[in-house]
């Protein structure tokens, strides 16, 4: 395995959970139409679970592996580092053992749960027999998610990033094949159990994957005298540390898990009051924001996770080495790529709000207006992941945890006021009220990071606030490019059509879009190269 750059590292892990976060929208077009609508809640009971069991078991610890791998690596304390990464995996383990275990004993609690006695649906020993099947991928994706937290902290990125791919392609493959067979040969309730058992299978070989590029690791040899600081590193001291570095990142999803409970306890009836929507309408919207267009949200903050990826081990390694004019570089090709990427595809998305979700979900207007505002949201949470990021690298914890503390108030407190604002104002959407609050509170967030990092460790951000104006200035040119096709093209139409609109749309302003950047010298100013060379950086194997 060959280590990579920080800018081919972090691109290379963006592509790859892109296009596996891709595949895990698009599967969702064909496995709707091959079962039924209790087969689709039947899914949605067994994901929903797992997901929830498996977070108890693997949040932050592959990011806090991986931190812990790249500062002691250059450090130069092989033993220390080889050391925690057995240790975590020995949590890890006993964390999934625990998930997997809980999910089967209370299945049927859980079951009971969800439907009680309600009859004409799923049973609830359909429910008990998808979660106990569902629980079988917990261990597998645990130990993989440490497996890959090892290789990134020591910034095999490339071989981490093709492995989320493979294992989301087979995933998507069981569950399309997978059920089909079923639902021909047995029932629902079979078809459902497959589908389910696809997080497993594709775990299983994207681990098989990894293993056999771990066996030529395995075989090298490294020449290491301990030290005496080393030796002064406990198993109780490198458990303590896995546990510290892993609480911010379990922080973090906690704090977006808070978002959306803020938004489901303060959009319905603040609507249905001040904005004259019916209950059903309300609910609807809450549904968008908080779930289906999230979905769709997540294509473009993949974007942000991929070059997290890059930058934790990066940034972690020039801090342990006092580098601070590579930590202010890196600190701003960060922000830089992440908004190079997000924000023509959030506009992209936000015009073309219409025909993308006639795509995926059927026409809409209502639908189609909230998601063309709340995508903007996409643009400062990639901010805010990857600024919380560097925050977490050069051991900023504290600031970090004010600043999550800090959106989560602005967001509870402003929600309910600007719905009732919005209200008001003809021009604009009560909903948006909801929306707005949730990016004002990222942009507290990012603020008192922001002059935190300028403050306590003199980073300047001059050169990022340029490009951000640039890349303003091209977003719009693509915009006004798009607006100009849409006189002579019309939106709107059916899901077929809509995906050659969404095509050229998206084809014609990407071409714009890069053409402007580059006219503009911005492209080669923040990847270091031209788009001809950027690509063939990309795909060099050497």
């Amino acid at each position: 395995m060959k280590k990579d750059s920080f800018i081919k590292g972090a691109m290379v892990a963006t592509l790859c959970i892109v296009f596996s976060k891709i595949l895990g929208i698009i599967y969702v077009i064909p496995f709707h139409s091959i079962i039924d609508t209790n087969g689709r809640a039947l899914y949605s009971y067994a994901y929903n679970m797992y997901t929830l069991f498996l977070n108890f078991s693997t949040v932050g610890i592959p990011l806090a592996i991986s931190k812990l791998v790249s500062e002691y690596h250059s450090l130069g304390y092989e033993d220390a580092k080889k050391r925690t990464y057995h240790i975590a995996l020995q949590l890890t383990f006993i964390m999934a053992i625990i998930s997997t275990v809980a999910l089967v004993v209370l299945a049927p609690i859980i079951a009971q749960e969800i439907i009680g006695d309600i009859e004409g649906g799923n049973t609830i020993e359909d429910i008990i027999f998808v979660l106990r099947i569902s629980a079988s991928a917990i261990l597998f994706v645990t130990m993989l998610s440490g497996l890959r937290g090892y290789l990134q902290g020591h910034k095999y990125i490339t071989a981490s990033s093709i492995s989320q791919v493979i294992e989301q392609f087979i995933r998507v493959i069981v569950i399309i094949v997978g059920s089909f067979i079923a639902m021909k040969l047995w029932g629902t309730k079979e078809a459902v159990g497959i589908a389910v058992f696809g997080a497993t299978a594709g775990s299983i070989a994207a681990l098989i994957f990894l293993e056999i590029l771990m066996i030529k690791e395995r075989k090298k040899v490294y020449k290491h005298n301990l030290t005496e600081e080393e030796q002064k590193l406990t198993n109780k001291y490198l458990l303590k540390q896995l546990i510290t570095y892993t609480i911010p990142f379990v922080v973090v999803s906690v704090a977006v898990s808070l978002f959306n409970t803020i938004d489901m306890l303060n959009i319905v009836k603040p609507l249905v009051k001040y904005g004259k929507f019916t209950a059903q309408e309300a609910e609807m919207i809450l549904s968008i924001i908080s779930t289906w267009g999230a979905k769709l949200n997540s294509i473009v903050t993949s974007i942000a996770a991929g070059i997290v990826v890059a930058v934790l081990p990066n940034i972690t390694s020039d801090y342990v080495n006092k580098d601070f004019t590579a930590i202010n570089e890196k600190a701003n090709k960060t922000i830089q790529m992440v908004l190079y990427f997000v924000m023509p595809m959030v506009l992209g998305l936000s015009f073309l709000s219409k025909p993308v979700w006639t795509i995926f979900y059927g026409k809409n207007l209502l639908a189609s207006s909230v998601f063309a505002y709340s995508i903007f949201t996409a643009i400062f949470y990639s901010l805010f992941l990857n600024i919380h990021t560097i925050m977490q690298s050069l051991s900023r914890q504290k600031t970090a945890a004010i600043a999550i503390i800090s959106a989560l108030a602005t967001k509870y407190l402003l929600t309910v006021p600007l719905i009732k604002l919005f209200s008001t104002i003809s021009f604009l959407k009560p909903y948006y009220g909801s929306v707005s609050a949730t990016i004002l509170s990222y942009i507290v967030a990012i603020t008192i990071c922001l002059m935190d990092l300028h403050k306590n460790l003199h980073l300047s951000f001059k050169d990022t606030l340029n490009k951000v104006l640039k890349l303003i200035i091209s977003c719009l040119i693509m915009y006004l490019v798009l607006l100009v096709m849409k006189q002579f093209v019309s939106l709107t139409g059916g899901r077929m059509y809509s995906c050659i609109i969404v095509a050229v749309n998206a084809c014609v302003g990407g071409l714009i879009y890069l053409l402007v950047t580059v006219k503009m010298g911005l492209f080669n100013s923040i990847f270091g190269v031209s788009p001809i060379s950027f690509v063939k950086m990309i795909l060099r194997r050497k």
